[in-house]
């Protein structure tokens, strides 16, 4: 489970649209990385959105922001077109690139275990270092904090 100032683990995956997008490929430019769920869920539907809002801030502040799930790219680009959204989103089928990122945890719900994705944001900076990690997020205003760091990094 990576750490602030550790080098962020290194990944290749198909995007919503097709293509693939690699870490490395993006220095020195700053990464945001944003955990979610599942697609078309409410709040990561809400998280994905307020991310949408805020990219052309991202965009000035030299960050790309990609948001990855474990849904495939087709479930990618019916969430992407039903909510206009303006941030990549990748494909983690196999949820390799979660666990690499210490995000892929047993979860419950209504008394039952599972394993899926806790929502979770790192904020990688131009050398490819965790810069900062947000666990465990709560959507409300979270955008916008990742934006305040990645603006002050």
């Amino acid at each position: 489970m990576p750490d602030p100032q550790d080098t962020a683990p290194d990944f290749t995956l198909p995007r919503d649209g097709g293509g693939d997008i690699s870490l490395s490929a993006l220095r020195p430019g700053k990464v945001v990385l944003f955990f979610y769920p599942r697609d078309d869920t409410p709040g990561c539907t809400k998280e994905a959105i307020a991310f949408t809002g805020l990219a052309d801030d991202f965009a000035a502040a030299g960050v790309t922001v990609l948001g990855i799930s474990k849904d495939s790219v087709a479930k990618h680009d019916r969430f992407r077109d039903k909510h206009a959204l303006g941030v990549a989103l990748l494909s983690d089928a196999e949820a390799d690139v979660c666990a690499q990122y210490g995000v892929w945890k047993e979860k419950s719900m209504y008394g039952k275990k599972f394993m899926g994705i806790e929502r979770s944001t790192f904020l990688i900076d131009g050398d490819g270092r965790i810069a900062q990690v947000w666990r465990k997020v709560k959507v409300p205003g979270h955008a916008e904090a990742v934006l305040e760091a990645a603006q002050n990094l």
